[in-house]
């Protein structure tokens, strides 16, 4: 490591101002950010923790939507969000025992990992994406590897997820990291069937079309039967090829499917 300063806000506003001099950097759970220092990939003078904000942490139903505070950890989301089976089983999924109780919901969608969980979740459920300063849909929120809507010192202090009809979350893990080779929600409300892949594409996590037309008119696991996807965009590395990725898209859709119905 290296010298820094080091600023821990009571509140948003706060963090706000103290993000606002020059080379700081937000510091959420640290599961990213830490061994990105270790490694001296990032140098930033000055860090800003979030875990002092009361106002960030929490979660909450009302009127059929699950708000959870940025800051809130995985293990915190798996307990409490009782409203959204989905969610909370998916959240007691990510890592061990020692990322799910630092790690935070806002730190994981603003990193957006291509093989995170959260961003499938969000994607999947139509979320709203709550900052500082305004307010961002998911599909309008995702924009590739490591890229969001994001702003400069803007912070996640909070997600909004409508609770869906029926949901389920399937990934294929990498079993060293736990991230996902191949990780699928699915979520079915009254306007139709929402279906997002994360840890398969080059582009990062996305919708798959095909699957919610045929799963919006039949939600069953027969309606993706005959379904394929291009491998072309699909992520090749040691763990597997761009066929084998676009396999466990189907596979991982139907499984989610059959679990939800």
């Amino acid at each position: 490591m290296y010298a820094f300063e080091f600023d821990r806000p009571a509140t948003v506003a706060e963090a706000v101002a103290a993000l606002a001099a020059e080379d700081a950097q937000a510091l959420a759970g640290g599961q990213t950010l830490i061994p990105t220092l270790k490694q001296r990939l990032a140098s930033p003078s000055r860090l800003v923790s979030l875990s002092g904000i009361a106002d960030m942490k929490g979660v909450s139903t009302k009127d059929g939507v699950l708000t959870i505070g940025g800051g809130t950890s995985h293990a915190r989301v798996a307990a409490e969000a009782e409203a959204y089976p989905a969610l909370a089983a998916m959240a007691g999924r990510i890592g061990d025992p020692a990322v799910r109780n630092r790690g935070t919901i806002g730190g994981s969608l603003a990193n957006n990992d291509p093989a995170a969980d959260y961003p499938a979740a969000a994607l999947a459920s139509g979320a709203t994406i709550v900052t500082d300063r305004r307010e961002i849909a998911a599909d309008d929120y995702f924009q590739g590897l490591f890229t969001t809507a994001l702003e400069e010192g803007e912070l996640i202090t909070a997600v909004r997820f409508p609770v869906p009809q029926a949901a389920n979350y399937q990934k294929f893990e990498q079993p060293a990291s736990r991230f996902a080779l191949t990780g699928v929600f699915v979520a079915q409300t009254a306007d139709g069937v929402r279906v997002a892949v994360t840890g398969a594409s080059e582009d990062g996590v996305f919708r798959w079309k095909d699957a919610e037309a045929a799963l919006s008119e039949d939600f069953s696991e027969g309606a993706v039967k005959d379904l394929t996807i291009a491998p072309d965009s699909m992520i090749a590395d040691l763990h597997g090829s761009k066929q084998y990725r676009a396999h466990l898209v189907k596979t991982m859709t139907v499984r989610a499917v059959r679990a939800a119905s």
